[in-house]
């Protein structure tokens, strides 16, 4: 026969239901406050993926002014925003690689330009890619229409093709002598090709003999001057990443060569170019962020236009002037928006 509870054991037993009791309540209080700490935590900010299509050092001025726009608007790096920095060199193998490792990243949204944002579109239907230049949206197939791209892809235009013909005309007043041209261009690049052929149809048609030197890779420099052998008196170079990467080993080749030469962007000039017109690209840059800034808040790049450029700028080197032995007009020169003494 089983011995009745004795009152010390039975007191024993209350105690220790109620420190049970207690326990439970105190797990269940935790329970209830842990939840509210976790969310409070920081939440993981956006990543930014910046393919740079050519090298840091070809477009630091207009890296810089991106960032720098960035912040204005509230995504300071390293604090609100990561960014993910990559550089292309103007090599396409590469910007298919880069691409794909953005792909794996799993970005919020890729910055690009010119080639590489055509190979950055082939990688990913998904994510929002910004090009911050193009000479051809359009043409090249990046958008569907320039008012709405239609895809996950948006950006802004730089009209190289369609200033191919001025950039022509202000070379011509420069060498107010000029009978025989050459072109240099990456043919393995659309915008490119259009606009060599824009620059071969002026020039013809104002009595220019045209030579062109058609490169797909930086060891095609050499030999395609190589082929030139004197018979020109200068040099039109087609921008895009390639031409922008070998800047110094292009002008280096024609200030050898004793050819002065014309490009699109003003930031080429710096490594012995003679003159640049084209659109501003440190002004596209920074708008290129105010994309961004929309697409990290919300909006489809399928619903924002490409926008044109608004500044253009003409850039004269004189100190590669005088290493050439060339006087260049002063009407040319009071009309230049920045000239390098």
């Amino acid at each position: 026969m089983t011995e009745p509870p004795s009152p010390v054991r039975m007191l024993l037993s209350r105690h220790t239901r109620r420190r049970e009791f207690i326990t439970l309540l105190g797990s269940a209080a935790a329970s209830a406050i842990w939840p509210r700490v976790a969310r409070a935590q920081p939440a993981k900010v956006p990543t930014i993926g910046f393919l740079g299509a050519a090298t840091l050092s070809s477009t630091s001025k207009s890296v810089t002014a991106f960032v720098q726009r960035l912040r204005e608007l509230g995504w300071i790096e390293g604090r609100t925003v990561a960014i993910e920095y990559r550089w292309g060199e103007g090599r396409n193998e590469r910007f298919a690689e880069l691409a794909a490792e953005f792909v794996r990243l799993k970005v919020d949204v890729i910055v690009t330009s010119g080639v590489a944002a055509l190979v950055v579109k082939q990688a990913t239907s998904v994510i929002p890619i910004v090009f911050a230049v193009a000479a051809d949206p359009l043409g090249t197939g990046l958008v569907a229409s320039l008012a709405r791209p239609g895809s996950n892809v948006t950006g802004l235009s730089t009209q190289f093709a369609d200033t191919g013909s001025k950039r022509l005309g202000i070379l011509r007043e420069a060498i107010p002598g000029l009978r025989k041209l050459a072109i240099i261009g990456n043919v393995g690049y659309p915008a490119s090709v259009l606009e060599m052929n824009e620059v071969q149809e002026t020039a013809r048609t104002i009595g220019l003999e045209v030579a062109t030197l058609e490169i797909r890779r930086a060891e095609d420099i050499a030999p395609a001057f190589e082929a030139l052998k004197d018979r020109v008196e200068a040099l039109y170079v087609c921008g895009d990443a390639l031409t922008a990467t070998n800047r110094n080993r292009i002008f280096t080749f024609a200030l050898a060569a004793r050819l002065p030469t014309i490009i699109g962007s003003g930031e080429s000039l710096e490594s012995g170019g003679l003159i640049s017109y084209g659109p501003n690209f440190v002004d596209l840059y920074r708008r290129s962020a105010d994309y961004v800034d929309k697409i990290l808040r919300g909006a489809k790049p399928a619903d924002l236009p490409v926008e044109q450029p608004t500044k253009f700028d003409l850039v004269i080197n004189l100190v590669t002037a005088r290493a050439l032995g060339l006087t260049v007009p002063s009407a040319l020169l009071a009309r230049a928006d920045e000239v390098i003494e």
